[in-house]
């Protein structure tokens, strides 16, 4: 896969991304990871890349010109399939695991990284640019979205997590969040390995997994419980819970 970011802040980047298993996906070549100036794409002696909005109003406004320049030459760069652009935004879709798969079988990501009060709302449009959101909070840039994004989706192109179990038994994978997790030691400071783990029995312990992955969702997100799409085992583990006998 493809990325290209787009920002006022290029040497941010690759940061995070250069290490772990983003960094091993670049060196293997699974992940390309390409950065672009926006300032590049100005046309006047300050290389201004925001204005006063029309309206009035507090802050500056990203002007539409640099990314669509940016946008253009990217494409005119690679002329194959068009990219799916995102831009970050606060406004945008919470991006959510099932999107990231979906984006992950793209060839060819374009990431735009807003900043400021936002990006001229003809960006969107000419650009065909879906906005994404990492959560209902606001930050003073896009960058770290964009990283973000780039980790959720780049740890599931093939090849990028050695154990491919573990990323299809991750949190929201399954529309639910994973079950506890334990290593050694057995025991630490008072507080031991649930007895299930040790014991060998497979299917107690899938049981198990199922049953905390359940008490965890309806704790901690219960609003994933109306939408997942659980068997009768799960529906049943469900209904013991929620009557406090499970």
């Amino acid at each position: 896969m493809r990325v290209d970011v787009v920002t006022i802040f290029p040497e941010v980047f690759p940061g995070p991304l250069a290490v772990g298993v983003l960094g091993r996906a670049r060196e293997r070549g699974i992940l390309d990871l390409r950065v672009w100036d926006l300032r590049d794409f100005t046309a006047d002696r300050h290389r201004s890349v925001d204005d006063i909005p029309y309206g009035g109003g507090a802050g500056m406004v990203m002007k539409p010109e640099p990314f669509v320049l940016a946008v253009e030459a990217i494409r005119a760069a690679d002329p194959g399939a068009p990219p799916a652009v995102l831009l970050t935004s606060p406004q945008g879709r919470l991006l959510t695991q099932a999107q990231a798969r979906a984006l992950a079988v793209r060839p060819h990501l374009v990431v735009l990284c807003g900043r400021y009060e936002g990006v001229d709302e003809r960006v969107a449009e000419l650009l065909g640019a879906e906005e994404i959101s990492i959560g209902d909070y606001v930050l003073p840039g896009g960058e770290v979205a964009a990283m973000v994004l780039i980790e959720a989706v780049g740890r599931l192109l093939p090849g990028a997590v050695g154990d491919a179990e573990s990323v299809a038994r991750d949190s929201f994978s399954g529309d639910l969040l994973d079950y506890p997790q334990y290593t050694r030691p057995a025991e630490f400071r008072g507080r031991a390995v649930p007895e299930v783990l040790l014991s060998g029995h497979h299917d107690a312990i899938r049981r198990w997994r199922a049953r905390e992955a359940l008490r965890r969702t309806l704790l901690r997100r219960p609003e994933m419980i109306d939408e997942a799409r659980l068997d009768d085992e799960a529906r049943e583990i469900l209904r013991q819970l929620r009557q406090g006998s499970a």
